[in-house]
């Protein structure tokens, strides 16, 4: 008699560890997944940082040509392969001597997508430059 006891004290212990087993390879499963694509969005991000940086330099190049014409704007705002760059130039009189010149002191700020979103990619970058 205590064999059968025994026996059905015993029963489920194995569907037990089988439900145990399984929720654990489903979690393992879904980490893998998750970290699949973090991995392969990785490289796409960081490319777009760099044409980020790459069109924000644009915009500074932009802004010291603007002030050794003369025309440093308070703002001014242009697209660079798909990236909005909006370029801040500010012109400060400085005198040395006998002479004057201007510093301009520029930030250009490079953005494509809508902040907080997960495609969301901008750079900024400051300047300061002397000219006529």
């Amino acid at each position: 008699m205590s064999m059968i006891t025994r026996h059905r004290n015993q029963q489920g212990y194995t569907l037990v560890n089988a439900l145990f087993i399984l929720v654990v390879l489903a979690a393992l499963g879904a980490f893998m997944v998750t970290m699949s694509g973090v991995q392969s969005r990785t490289p796409v991000l960081a490319l777009q940082g760099a044409r980020a940086y790459q069109a924000a330099q644009a915009g500074i190049e932009w802004g010291i040509a603007q002030g050794a014409a003369g025309a440093c704007a308070a703002s001014s705002a242009f697209v660079v392969e798909a990236f909005a760059v909006t370029v801040t130039c500010t012109a400060m009189p400085v005198s040395e001597g006998t002479t004057t010149y201007n510093v301009y002191e520029l930030s250009a700020l490079a953005e494509m997508g809508s902040y907080g979103s997960s495609e969301y990619v901008s750079r900024r970058i400051e300047a300061r430059v002397t000219g006529p």
